[in-house]
Formats: C-alpha cells, sequence, structure tokens
C-alpha cells in the first residue's frame, strides 16, 4: 500500500497485509491494526494515537517520529522497528518485543 499523509483514522484493519507499505505521516489514530502484518513498513512521523496495534508485526517498520501515545502495543513485534523520536507515552507495551 501506498498511502503517504492518508487519513484514515478509526479504521479496522486487523490482520491487514502492509508489508512494505508506505504510510509515512498517515493518520492512523484510533484505527485497529490488531494482529496486522506491517513488517518493514515505512511508518515515519505517522499518528497512531490510540491505535490498536495488539499482536502487530512491526519488524523493521520504520516508526522515527511516529505519535504512538496511547497506542496499545501489547504482545507487538518491534523488532528491528527504528523508534527515534517516537512517542510512546501512555503506551501500553506488555510483553512488546523489541
Amino acid at each position: 500500500m501506498n498511502a503517504p499523509n492518508a487519513h484514515l483514522p478509526n479504521c479496522v484493519l486487523r490482520y491487514a497485509a502492509l508489508r512494505n507499505s508506505n504510510l509515512s505521516g498517515t493518520d492512523l489514530s484510533g484505527t485497529d491494526l490488531s494482529g496486522a502484518s506491517l513488517i518493514d513498513a515505512n511508518l515515519t512521523g505517522a499518528n497512531l494515537t490510540g491505535a490498536i496495534l495488539i499482536r502487530a508485526n512491526l519488524f523493521g517498520a520504520d516508526l522515527s517520529y511516529a505519535n504512538l501515545s496511547g497506542a496499545n502495543l501489547t504482545d507487538a513485534d518491534l523488532t528491528d522497528a527504528n523508534l527515534t523520536g517516537a512517542n510512546l507515552t501512555g503506551a501500553e507495551t506488555a510483553s512488546a518485543k523489541f
């Protein structure tokens, strides 16, 4: 998926296959991405405020300067993800893999 700067708040994208997607600058606030595959996705500067990322696979994803405040990352895989400058204030990271 190539949708930089798209406006997709409060969507339901459970188990979506978004590997290598360009979602930089996209508004995904409140979106349910539970179980989604976001391997190597570009989420630079994305708004993921309050997003649900339970068991999401974010292996190698670029989350630099993304807003993940209040996001639920329970059991998410963030191995090798770039979190430079990301806002994780209030994010739930129980059992997340970094």
